[in-house]
C-alpha cells in the first residue's frame, strides 16, 4: 500500500511543526495590531547627559505635563524600574551594537529579551521593541544585512514567551532611505536601499507594525535656508506648496513629510500601513552655520506641533489616520557629540525647568515660564476650576463670618 500522510508523518513532523509554528505566529499577529501609541503625542527620553533629573523625577515630570508615550534608546533598568506604575507607555531600544549578534538566532535575542524586558513585565508598560536605529541609509553595510534577521529573531522570542501581543517589534528610519521626497507624491526609496527595506517592510506588515520615520524639518531648513521658507517649515502662515499629482495643498513641511512617505510605501505596495514619527523637534541653539537654531522659532515649532497633534486629525493625503508624533527631545543633553544643535533640542532644561513655553510647568520655575497666565491658559491646564470654587469659597466664608458678627 501507499503510505499515507500520516504514516509520513513521524519523518516529517519537525519541519511541519516548525512552519505550523510560524504559520500560527503570523496569522495571530496579523490579526490582532499591537497598540504602542496612545493618543498621539510621545516624546524621547535622550539621555546623553551628566546633568540629568533621576529617571524617578523623570516620571514625576512626564505626569505633570500628561505626556503618555515615551521612547528611549536602551533598556536602562534604573530607568524601567523608575516607570513601575507609572502607566506610562515605552519602547525601548536595541542598540545598533547589538544587532550582528541578535541577527544570529533566535536564543541571543530571547537571552536579551529576558534579561532586558521581561523581569520589568507587567508593572512597567514597555509596549515596543525598536530594533536599531536609522540602520538602511547608514554607512554600515553589515548592519544593513543583520537587520532583518535581528527583528524577526526577536520577534520570534517574543512570541514563544507570550509577548508579542503586547509588544510591537519597529525599526525607526531616517529621510535617508529615500531619494526624492518633494512633492510628497513624487517620494521613493532609494534603490540600493530598496533590496533591504522590501522584505523588511514586507516582515512588518505581517506582524502588524508601523513605518517609523524620523522627520525634522529644521534638518530640511537649516540644509538649504535660502530655497525653504521658514513660516513653511514652522507651521506658519505661509503659501505652503501644491503636489500637482494629488492636486493637494501642504501649509506646513511637517505634514508634507509624513505624506511623502506615505506616497513611497504605496509605490512598493504597502499603501494600508500606517506612519508614525519616530523623531522631529528644532533646536533651541546652534553653530553659525545652523540656520534657524534659536529659542523663538523652537518655541513656535513645538508648540504648533503640540496643538497640531493634540487634534487628532490626518493629513492631506491620509485624512482619516490621525498623526502621531514622538517629540525629539525631552531634555538638553550636554554630552552629546556633533554640532552644537544636537546637544539642544530639549524641551526641558536638565534641572525640570522648562526650556521655552509651549504648555509644559517644569519641576522648578524658569525664566521661561510667563509670570502671568490668561484665564484661558489656566483654564487649558486644569487649574481654573479648583482656583476659583477655592477663591469663591473663601470669599463665602469670610462675608457669612462678617454677617453673623
Amino acid at each position: 500500500m501507499e503510505n499515507t500522510f500520516l504514516d509520513d508523518f513521524p519523518a516529517c513532523h519537525m519541519g511541519f511543526t516548525s512552519f505550523f509554528l510560524w504559520f500560527l505566529l503570523i496569522f495571530s499577529a496579523s490579526s490582532s495590531q499591537v497598540h504602542s501609541f496612545t493618543g498621539t503625542y510621545g516624546v524621547n527620553y535622550g539621555r546623553i547627559a551628566n546633568d540629568l533629573l533621576s529617571p524617578e523625577s523623570v516620571v514625576t515630570l512626564l505626569k505633570a505635563a500628561k505626556i503618555k508615550n515615551i521612547r528611549i534608546y536602551d533598556v536602562d533598568q534604573e530607568v524601567l524600574k523608575a516607570f513601575n506604575r507609572s502607566g506610562i507607555e515605552i519602547i525601548v531600544g536595541l542598540g545598533n551594537e547589538y544587532l550582528k549578534e541578535i541577527s544570529i538566532g533566535e536564543d541571543r535575542a530571547m537571552n536579551w529579551i529576558k534579561a532586558n524586558v521581561d523581569p520589568f513585565l507587567p508593572g512597567t508598560r514597555i509596549r515596543g521593541i525598536a530594533v536599531g536605529n536609522e540602520i538602511l541609509g547608514g554607512t554600515d553595510m553589515e548592519l544593513w544585512e543583520a537587520l532583518l534577521p535581528a527583528a524577526n529573531n526577536v520577534y520570534l522570542a517574543l512570541s514563544r514567551l507570550g509577548l508579542s501581543r503586547t509588544i510591537e517589534v519597529s525599526s525607526p528610519h531616517s529621510e535617508a532611505v529615500f531619494a526624492n521626497s518633494y512633492p510628497p507624491s513624487a517620494c521613493v526609496f532609494r534603490e540600493d536601499v530598496l533590496q533591504f527595506m522590501k522584505p523588511l517592510l514586507d516582515f512588518f506588515w505581517k506582524i502588524g507594525s508601523p513605518f517609523y520615520i524620523n522627520a525634522y524639518p529644521f534638518l530640511a531648513y537649516k540644509n538649504d535656508p535660502g530655497h525653504i521658507d521658514i513660516n513653511y517649515a514652522l507651521f506658519k502662515k505661509s503659501p505652503g506648496i501644491y503636489d500637482a499629482k494629488t492636486k493637494l495643498h501642504y501649509d506646513n513641511m511637517f505634514e508634507a513629510m509624513v505624506d511623502a512617505a506615505y506616497a513611497a510605501l504605496e509605490k512598493v505596495g504597502y499603501d494600508k500601513m500606517e506612519v508614525i514619527v519616530s523623531e522631529t523637534g528644532w533646536a533651541s541653539k546652534g553653530d553659525q552655520d545652523e540656520a534657524g537654531a534659536t529659542v523663538k522659532n523652537a518655541r513656535t515649532y513645538n508648540y504648533n506641533l503640540r496643538k497640531r497633534l493634540l487634534k487628532k486629525k490626518g493629513t492631506p493625503y491620509r485624512p482619516k489616520i490621525p498623526v502621531k508624533a514622538y517629540v525629539f527631545a525631552l531634555f538638553n543633553e550636554n554630552l552629546k557629540p556633533g554640532p552644537t544643535s544636537e546637544r539642544n533640542f530639549g524641551l526641558f532644561k536638565p534641572d525640570g525647568s522648562i526650556s521655552y513655553n509651549i504648555g509644559f510647568t517644569g519641576l522648578v520655575p524658569s525664566a521661561a515660564a510667563p509670570s502671568q497666565l490668561s484665564f484661558k491658559d489656566i483654564a487649558t491646564h486644569g487649574w481654573f476650576r479648583s482656583s476659583y470654587l477655592s477663591a469663591l469659597m473663601t470669599c463665602a466664608l469670610l462675608l457669612l463670618h462678617i454677617l453673623l458678627m
